[in-house]
């Protein structure tokens, strides 16, 4: 089982986590309440762990206009 980071807004790859051995503890999902487990974590078809959060260029845009992020893109 791998757990992949992407951003939930342009789908990058941020990063991802092989090991078997890191617990929801150590990754501070055990800290998130049941909606945003919801919201943030889901499955692929193979049991992988899809976490969804934000990249660093998107918090940027964020940053100058939080307003886009009713928009279906940040970039378009």
């Amino acid at each position: 089982m791998a757990i992949h980071y992407i951003c939930r807004h342009c789908q990058k790859s941020i990063g991802r986590i092989d090991s078997s051995r890191v617990t929801e503890s150590q990754l501070g999902f055990d800290q998130l309440t049941p909606e945003e487990r919801e919201d943030i974590i889901t499955s692929d078809v193979e049991g992988n762990q899809l976490v969804k959060v934000t990249c660093e260029s998107c918090q940027e845009v964020l940053e100058k206009d939080p307003e886009r992020v009713l928009y279906p893109s940040l970039f378009h």
